[in-house]
């Protein structure tokens, strides 16, 4: 009994007794400014410079790496017997950072007026630092924390369409964008650029792909085209990483060409591109430019950035959040800092992701090469498995690839893309995406279906050995996406 009593007092007692400090230095830290109680709105009205935060601290790269017990550790909450390879729509995160989120939620619940007035701004702040060095923009006031990229996107055309309501734009002004530009972003295009009177010019975007020579060439031609029409081009969108079908697009030579043409602003839709290939603002050099942080930097949904060019954010171009509220007219940093009363717990763990993919070797970078070259490992088995080819080099994939499906398959359609990609997560547990690609003129025997098929750090090889399976079986079995399909 007294070597029972020594052990607890050893070992449970020292963490019982610091629980109350450790709780108190979590929810009550040192504050770094003062409100005013005296009114709930004081905290609206603050300059950036008096807010006032701490020098970030950068991140230490651990002397032992992560170990990859502690990866499918951190990944434990993914359902069981499912082989999730479409990390691309709605990312993961980690069972630390959802910790670290319940924590910021369960801090602004238990003292939601100290919270709102006294510290959301300057964790958003700290948020906003970590997306500047993360993608070398210039200041910090480049970078506005957003829930999503559809929401940036929102930002930068409403503007086009109070531009041609002033008479700055002219009816028939363009945007151009590539084909394949996420339907989202078109549907916001056509609710503010073309509802406004401007016109839409559209890049044929020919897949599969050789080069980056055959995208460049389409654009160039589809500019100088319009400009010889005496089209004016007022903005371009651009995909950094197209979503379907799946391609790293070259967008520091499309922005040049831009420049060269006279497009006067160009936007970056660049959904995937944080924590899945290199990103430089300096460098890319566009306007705008927008990512989501929970697809492939580890946060949790939903929250995004907005990037505008330090010679954007100084003119007199009207920038504002699609929600109006008590910032309204402060600057774009700010009202997507306050829309209103919600959760923005997702905004604030970032410093905790900084830390979490400094536990890999090689930190961010390491982590984008390892899902590149492994992703492009398993393109390679899957299309060699199944006597296809993948759909542009490895140079022109991220942690994303588009591998050919047999054609056997038939899939001839949208519909019949949608018909493979529900039998597969439903009678196999594969979740994929699955992209029906129209043949291109005079094409022989063309690839007309082709699975997109992503990496992340908890992904195994079996996951995309069932996947392989789940095919071969489905041509044994002489399955094709004309057959009716009985869900029950």
């Amino acid at each position: 009994m007294t070597k029972k009593i020594i052990m607890f007092c050893r070992y449970y007692v020292p963490p019982i007794l610091l629980l109350p400090y450790q709780t108190f230095q979590f929810l009550y830290p040192k504050l770094s400014f003062h409100v005013s109680r005296a009114s709930n709105h004081h905290f609206h009205n603050l300059k950036a410079d008096e807010i006032q935060t701490h020098v970030p601290i950068e991140p230490k790269l651990s002397s032992s790496f992560i170990t990859d017990s502690e990866i499918q550790s951190e990944f434990a909450h993914h359902a069981p017997g499912v082989a999730r390879m479409n990390n691309g729509s709605f990312g993961c995160c980690p069972a630390s950072i959802i910790s670290d989120l319940h924590q910021w939620q369960l801090k602004l619940l238990r003292q939601p007026d100290h919270f709102y007035l006294n510290e959301l701004q300057n964790r958003i702040l700290e948020s906003r630092t970590v997306v500047k060095d993360l993608i070398n923009a210039e200041d910090v006031d480049e970078v506005s924390i957003v829930d999503n990229v559809s929401t940036a996107v929102a930002i930068v055309l409403q503007q086009t369409a109070w531009a041609f309501a002033e008479r700055k734009f002219n009816q028939g002004d363009a945007v151009i964008m590539f084909h394949c530009a996420y339907g989202a972003v078109k549907n916001s295009i056509k609710a503010y650029f073309l509802r406004a009177g401007g016109y839409v010019i559209e890049v044929p975007f020919k897949f599969p792909l050789n080069s980056n020579e055959e995208i460049i060439g389409e654009f160039r031609k589809a500019l100088e085209r319009e400009k010889g029409n005496g089209r004016r081009v007022r903005l371009a969108v651009i995909d950094h990483v197209t979503c379907m079908p799946s391609v790293v697009m070259p967008v520091k030579h499309l922005v040049k060409i831009c420049r060269e043409e006279g497009v006067e602003q160009v936007l970056i839709d660049a959904a995937h591109a944080v924590g899945c290939i290199d990103v430089d603002m300096q460098e890319i050099g566009a306007d705008f430019y927008t990512s989501n942080l929970y697809k492939w930097f580890f946060c949790p949904p939903a929250v995004a950035f907005l990037y505008c060019r330090k010679s954007v954010t100084n003119s007199d171009l009207q920038l504002h959040h699609p929600v109006v509220s008590h910032e309204y007219g402060n600057g774009l940093a700010k009202e997507t800092g306050w829309v209103g009363t919600r959760d923005y717990s997702p905004y604030l763990v970032l410093p905790s992701v900084m830390e979490f993919v400094n536990r890999f070797e090689g930190g961010v970078e390491g982590i984008r090469k390892m899902n590149h070259d492994a992703v492009v490992e398993m393109g390679k088995m899957l299309a060699e498995a199944w006597g296809t080819n993948i759909g542009c080099p490895p140079d022109m994939c991220a942690s994303m690839i588009m591998v050919g499906l047999p054609a056997c398959l038939g899939i001839s359609s949208d519909d019949d893309a949608i018909k493979l990609w529900v039998r597969l997560c439903k009678k196999f547990g594969v979740e994929v995406k699955i992209h029906y690609q129209a043949p291109k003129d005079a094409e022989v025997a063309p690839t007309t279906g082709y699975v997109r098929i992503c990496h992340q750090i908890y992904n195994k090889v079996d996951d995309y050995n069932k996947l392989r399976d789940a095919i071969n079986q489905l041509v044994r079995d002489g399955f094709t996406c004309a057959l009716e399909i009985n869900e029950a």
